[in-house]
């Protein structure tokens, strides 16, 4: 079992902050919402957490260096209330470690008196959604229906399965700590490959209606753009070479 270092990079003096993760996962939804808000808000990191239970691989940068994989804590105050984003490239790769780290990232949490946890993430689609649904869940009723006004499916027995990873056991382990925790889950294309930047636009809207972020959509509307368009050229191109294969 790895044990997790935490390099903090600043003090923190905080009342009652909101928790949201977004850890890479199916069609990197959370990741891709946490990343935008971290961007936007203009959030600092705070603390960087390494083990050697993260997979055993390191990513080129684009200097063309080597880069160990992190995983990133952030933080920014926004209308009074303190934020912490927890984002990063991965996630850990087995139960055990899984389970260590999310006890790790509680024990700080309840450190710091946190209010309320938000996991984010995708459901698995077996066709590409054009309008992803995003459900909500977690450990309080109260706490649910709260996102309810939002536009958000609270009925999920039966149409979403296990919540897999930190996402789930962030969820599911704050009940022991009493600190309500929700996880928001949109509808993604199921494929290992596919960016679910549809999914992540649509959580971005309950985030913003939620917290009054006032985080525009400019940005991501671009990316989705960019994205149907290099998936139509791609199209095309296996099209054309299917066809002169005949």
């Amino acid at each position: 079992m790895g044990s997790w270092k935490i390099s903090q990079k600043k003090e923190l003096k905080l009342k009652n902050p909101v928790f949201i993760e977004g850890l890479p996962g199916l069609g990197n939804v959370g990741k891709i919402v946490a990343d935008i808000l971290v961007d936007e808000l203009d959030a600092y990191k705070v603390m960087e957490l390494f083990s050697h239970s993260l997979p055993n691989s390191v990513f080129v940068n684009e200097d063309n260096l080597v880069e160990l994989p992190k995983i990133e804590v952030y933080y920014k105050k926004h209308g009074g209330k303190d934020f912490l984003f927890l984002t990063g490239d991965v996630q850990p790769m087995d139960e055990i470690s899984s389970y260590e780290f999310t006890e790790k990232m509680l024990d700080l949490m309840q450190g710091y008196n946190c209010s309320e946890i938000i996991t984010l993430g995708g459901i698995g689609m077996n066709e590409i959604p054009d309008n992803p649904k995003v459900f909500c869940t977690g450990n309080e009723s109260k706490f649910i229906s709260e996102f309810a006004k939002y536009k958000v499916n609270t009925q999920l027995y039966g149409i979403v399965g296990p919540i897999i990873g930190v996402s789930g056991l962030l969820v599911g382990l704050s009940q022991r700590r009493k600190i309500r925790a929700a996880s928001l889950l949109a509808e993604t294309y199921g494929h290992p490959m596919y960016v679910g930047l549809r999914g992540a636009r649509e959580i971005l809207k309950v985030l913003n209606k939620k917290y009054d972020f006032n985080i525009s959509m400019r940005y991501i509307n671009q990316e989705i753009k960019k994205f149907d368009e290099e998936n139509d050229s791609e199209s095309v191109a296996k099209h054309t070479t299917l066809n002169q294969l005949k």
